[in-house]
């Protein structure tokens, strides 16, 4: 043997891209959803729907495209992503449409499509522009800033159902507080990742808690402050609670003391009793809550919540079958806060575990992501996505489910509502774009000129 051939290094292990296994899943994805409207359709009509070739050929067209984009521009993410955002968004429509037709003049699934594409059309500007997901950390400030004021601008607005989240002009509605999750994430991953020593090995230290120096600590808890606070005057607990658990797991995730989890719960158990006495919309919940059931009692009939109960109780194991159960009863609000209760009725027990295995891959892929970059921001950012996405699904999950009170927040890529459907799908996309930067070779990612070598961050 040679020197040179001795000397020579050993080649780079270079993982697969498994875009054909993307591929395949989409497919798979596209198809499940093609046979749950037609589903539907037998079941209502004793015929296939005559637009069932237009929903699947539509569905597809956008997967594809989505797929290419990932396939040329993020050839090392991870294939589960994309495969499981397309099959509950069309599982999504397919919910929708079978309660339209339980009221026709208020069809939803024309424009939730419309909210699909685009929010697939962002998903692929966002995976196709952004070349690094680093590059988001230089914006820190102008996110919490652009933040703040998405979440301010509702106030001057009439509320909707209680609640002042809405931005309505005309007949065109928006809820600008989807939009700043994404931005405060971005903030907390920054402003975390400069000052995570800081925050774990400063300050004064008061009997197993350390308590980090008001200088570091002070602008980035205002920042949670002034949201809850806006938030609170919204009258909007569902994203109080998302914004409270996002800082808590981010700043355990940065510092490692789990002394922070059990100092947010607290605060968290002390401000539910608080708002929960203090103010009347949320007061009345929590009172549906402990006593789902007075109504009926009352005389008055069932309400949301209990007619909520009867859906999942009616599904059983397998469920009654697409298009065959009764959650039209709950009311105003079956095809956003409690589209899960047609899910549980229709599908049973097996097709909403099926439902919630899809939501924890998406997280645990996230997770995965994040724990195999080599920087700390693109870390907490891919963990604060991924928690936005489990604390959503837990809080809506557990509201129509009486195992806490109701939020009014919508279930992520299934319920009507274009702001959160948008805001889903870029959570995707910037999933997407991390876990490429997780998986991509070394040099690959360095020969390619996306940004300088990378370096273990030392903050």
């Amino acid at each position: 043997m040679t020197a040179s051939t001795v000397d020579a290094p050993p080649p780079e292990l270079r993982l697969p891209k498994r875009r054909g296994v993307e591929l395949v899943l989409l497919i798979g994805a596209v198809l499940i959803s093609v046979y749950g409207y037609i589903a539907v359709g037998l079941a209502k009509h004793d015929a296939v729907p005559a637009d069932a070739a237009n929903y699947g050929a539509g569905l597809g067209l956008l997967a594809l495209v989505a797929h290419l984009t990932v396939r040329f521009r993020a050839p090392y993410a991870d294939p589960l992503l994309l495969p499981i955002a397309v099959l509950l968004n069309g599982i999504g429509l397919v919910l929708i449409y079978r309660l339209d037709l339980e009221t026709p003049g208020d069809a939803a699934a024309p424009t939730q499509l419309i909210w699909s594409t685009l929010g697939v059309a962002l998903f692929i500007a966002f995976v196709f522009f952004l070349r690094d997901h680093r590059i988001l950390q230089r914006y820190a400030y102008l996110s919490v800033a652009v933040a703040l004021v998405l979440m301010i601008i509702p106030i001057l607005f009439p509320a909707v159902n209680g609640a002042k989240i809405w931005i309505r002009v005309g007949g065109f509605s928006i809820q600008p507080g989807e939009f700043a999750k994404i931005l405060l994430a971005v903030f907390f991953a920054a402003y975390l990742a400069a000052n995570r020593n800081a925050l774990s090995y400063t300050g004064r230290k008061i009997w197993k808690l350390q308590l980090p120096t008001m200088r570091v600590f002070a602008p980035i808890l205002a920042i949670w402050l002034i949201s809850i606070g806006v938030l609170v005057l919204e009258r909007d607990l569902g994203t109080s609670l998302l914004f409270f658990g996002l800082f808590v797991i981010m700043l355990y995730v940065a510092t490692g003391r789990g002394s922070w989890i059990a100092i947010g719960m607290v605060l968290a158990a002390f401000g539910a009793f608080v708002v929960g006495n203090l103010e009347p919309h949320i007061r009345s919940r929590v009172t549906d809550w402990l006593h789902p059931f007075a109504s009926i009692d009352a005389g008055h009939g069932a309400n949301q919540l209990a007619q909520s109960l009867f859906s999942f109780a009616a599904g059983g194991i397998l469920g009654t079958g697409l298009g065959l159960g009764h959650s039209i009863l709950i009311g105003f609000a079956v095809k956003s806060d409690f589209i899960l209760a047609t899910a549980g009725e229709e599908l049973g027990l097996a097709g909403l575990s099926a439902i919630f295995l899809l939501y924890a891959l998406v997280v645990a892929r996230g997770y995965r992501a994040g724990l195999a970059l080599r920087d700390t921001f693109g870390r907490l950012l891919a963990i604060g996505l991924s928690s936005i996405l489990a604390i959503q699904v837990f809080v809506i999950a557990g509201g129509v489910m009486g195992l806490i009170p109701l939020t009014g927040m919508a279930m992520p890529f299934l319920a009507q509502g274009g702001s959160s459907l948008v805001t889903n799908w870029i959570i995707v996309a910037l999933l997407i774009r991390i876990s490429d930067s997780a998986r991509r070779p070394h040099l690959d990612y360095v020969e390619t000129g996306l940004i300088a070598p990378i370096v273990e961050d030392e903050s």
